[in-house]
């Protein structure tokens, strides 16, 4: 029996949420076409988790589904002055002229919708609703693929599935299934290489700061992983591994007193577990 969304998101519980999202019949859309879909996901990630008050804190993507790890940020949204949640809709849904070519968001068409308390509300609420950013997420792919191929028809099943994470183990354990997806199907033969994936993300923003060596801290203990990693993940779109709030960032984490080089070190070991009809790591 399905059951309503409203009834499976409840952030008083949880705010952390692992949804999967299948395409039609299982088919590896994502891995076909002349332009690579994978890539549009990537970015349509990073840009929706501007617009929302929703972190991404973990993605995968395969050529026939896709996992998201998010947080629900509700107390963000709140403290949006209603001028901003216009614009942020605007980026989502810009004004249109009459042949439906996308507008610029002008002061103009601000100042009308700021007429509106009700529309800005509604605006509002929408800006903090899983079931908004998968949405935004998956039927301009949908519409984009179908407008290039002239089909019409599904590209993505119905509805995705909306897990709900609990406590602080579950995060890690599902962060890192989400992470180890293609290891464990055979399509990585590490994480580090595994493209349109979060823990890629991590790596790279990484060595592009060239700081490899603050991880290895890490294997000194969790303390020295901690104090190695000043200032590591302050500037990545997703979210942080590490919660720094009480240290030195501004910026919400996943966890208090874990850093991105222990968790690296939890992916590494996690991969070279052997599970049947499952890729891992060699020794």
């Amino acid at each position: 029996m399905t059951i309503a969304r409203a009834h499976l998101i409840d952030p008083s519980v949880t705010r952390w949420y692992h949804c999967i999202t299948r395409c039609v019949r299982r088919a590896f859309l994502l891995g076909e076409g002349p332009d690579d879909r994978k890539v549009w996901i990537d970015n349509r990630l990073r840009e929706l988790s501007e617009i929302f008050s929703i972190s991404v804190g973990g993605f995968s993507v395969l050529d026939n589904h896709l996992h998201v790890l998010v947080r629900l940020d509700q107390e963000t949204a709140a403290g949006w002055s209603d001028e901003e949640v216009v614009r942020r809709w605007g980026r989502l849904f810009p004004p249109r002229d009459k042949s439906r070519q996308p507008l610029p968001v002008s002061n103009a068409w601000v100042e009308d919708r700021l007429k509106h308390p009700d529309w800005v509300a509604t605006a509002r609420a929408r800006l903090q609703s899983l079931s908004w950013f998968m949405k935004c997420l998956k039927e301009p792919l949908s519409r984009l693929v179908n407008r290039a191929e002239k089909v019409r028809g599904a590209f993505f099943e119905g509805r995705f599935k909306s897990v709900a994470v609990l406590d602080e183990e579950s995060l890690l354990a599902v962060c890192a299934y989400i992470d180890l997806n293609p290891v464990a199907a055979g399509i990585a033969q590490v994480p580090e290489a595994s493209e349109h994936t979060s823990i890629k993300e991590r790596v790279d923003h990484v060595m592009a700061q060239e700081r490899i060596d603050d991880l290895k801290a890490a294997q000194k203990g969790s303390v020295a992983g901690s104090e190695a990693a000043v200032g590591l993940e302050e500037s990545i779109w997703l979210c942080p591994i590490e919660d720094r709030r009480r240290l030195d960032s501004s910026r919400e984490g996943m966890l208090e007193g874990f850093s991105l080089g222990s968790y690296l070190l939890l992916i590494d070991y996690t991969s070279r577990l052997f599970r049947e009809g499952k890729a891992a790591i060699s020794r």
